[in-house]
């Protein structure tokens, strides 16, 4: 980086190759592959001791795999660790802030470690706390900041070199609705400038709202990968209810339904419900309305549920509510 503080970095991705850790006769992370491509987010879900947070820590040069191959912007992990470590941004699970220094401090001591001239160093930091807003805070001793605030200003850190690729490792875990809202709205910000962020999170929703990518890996292995859109048509269905007048004619309109072909989707807790799975929610709202009415049955009210990554998720691993590192 120059001294004086000017950016020095263009866009880059990410790609891994036959990734493989083992830790004794525990095998981590068996022949995983990872593509990111330049300028996007790539989410990396799976369950608890998935491989998830062991991927991060190769490409991020902190574990050295077993074999296998990681490139970060073009730069070899294995040949020029020192050179990708100054293209990375890294935010971990927890965050990597002194509480003793104030928020100007903590960045303006990343800042300097950097490279830049003390002068723009300073100026960089106040900048980055008024993109985070928490700038009204730059002044005060981190050890009185809230959680969200904490994790705006390792964020922050993270940046501090205008890296072009950045790692996120579950960036809002513990975070409240808002600070979590504000902190997807930075990493859009990075991804419009350019940046190519590789994140895991324990929420779905949130791989849903950030990824143009996800790749799903369960005991080491890469089980399923695509957009967020194709992986919920390819593993997840959606879901039409119907909600009946009277409770009391449920059992005759499952059977009618039967005895159309109709499958239910398992079963209701509401005694005034039927649902059914199914790809094309319109057509099938329609042949669910038609069939009863002729059957006498009076319907009140119609639902569709699309399906969430909640749903690929459980459907791929079994692993119920629990998406996390």
């Amino acid at each position: 980086m120059s001294t004086d503080g000017a950016p020095p970095t263009g866009s880059g991705g990410i790609e891994v190759r036959d990734l493989v850790m083992r830790f004794g006769a525990v095998e981590a992370l068996r022949s995983i592959d990872l593509d990111v491509a330049p300028g996007t987010v790539m989410a990396l879900l799976g369950p608890n001791g998935a491989g998830k947070t062991t991927a991060v820590r190769i490409i991020s040069t902190l574990l050295t795999p077993t074999s296998g191959t990681v490139t970060v912007a073009g730069v070899d992990a294995a040949t020029d660790p020192h050179r990708l470590r100054g293209l990375l941004g890294l935010s971990g699970q927890f965050a990597a802030v002194d509480p003793v220094l104030t928020g100007v401090e903590n960045l303006t001591m990343v800042a300097r470690l950097a490279g830049y001239t003390r002068r723009a160093a300073r100026r960089r930091a106040l900048d980055l706390l008024e993109q985070f807003d928490i700038a009204d805070a730059g002044g005060r001793r981190v050890a009185g900041y809230s959680g969200g605030m904490r994790r705006r200003l390792d964020l922050a850190g993270a940046l501090v070199a205008n890296p072009p690729v950045v790692i996120l490792d579950e960036p809002t875990a513990g975070l409240d609705p808002t600070s979590r809202i504000g902190l997807w709205a930075a990493v859009r910000d990075l991804v419009a400038a350019g940046s190519t962020v590789l994140l895991t999170t324990q929420y779905l929703e949130e791989a849903d709202q950030l990824a143009d990518a996800a790749t799903v890996i369960d005991r080491g292995t890469v089980i399923a990968r695509g957009t967020p859109t194709q992986l919920k048509a390819d593993f997840a269905t959606a879901t039409v209810t119907v909600v009946l007048a009277n409770p009391a004619e449920r059992d005759r309109a499952q059977q009618v339904l039967a005895d159309r072909g109709i499958v239910l989707h398992g079963p209701e807790a509401d005694p005034t419900c039927v649902t059914v799975a199914t790809d094309d929610p319109g057509p099938v709202t329609a042949q669910l309305v038609g069939a009863l009415a002729v059957a006498g049955i009076d319907v009140v009210d119609t639902r569709t549920a699309t399906p969430s990554l909640d749903d690929v998720f459980v459907h791929l691993t079994g692993a119920g509510e629990q998406a996390a590192s």
